[in-house]
């Protein structure tokens, strides 16, 4: 399965995932600095929703994509199906 994504569709994500970066950057220099425990682990779940987000910003591009293309062949879309089923749960 590729990657298709629309321009503003992986602008999106990768405005989440540079964001998502840059508060790990935070994280590591909080940890250096021995920052309260209480705010890591509470930048620590920023971090895990922002790229939780933008995966599954991933997956509906890809469900949409496949709707789309709705003359695939049956087991072809059972096939597809089930790896954004599993893609999904790999998130949850």
């Amino acid at each position: 399965m590729e990657l298709d994504m629309a321009a503003d569709e992986l602008k999106s994500v990768l405005n989440r995932l540079r964001r998502a970066q840059g508060q790990i950057a935070g994280i590591i220099r909080m940890i250096e600095e021995g920052r309260d425990c209480e705010d890591v682990i509470t930048q620590l779940a920023a971090v895990s929703r922002a790229l939780d987000r933008a995966g599954f910003a991933i997956i509906a591009t890809g469900l949409q994509h496949c709707m789309a293309e709705g003359g695939q062949v049956n087991g072809d879309r059972d096939v597809m199906r089930a790896r954004l089923e599993k893609l999904f749960l790999s998130l949850a």
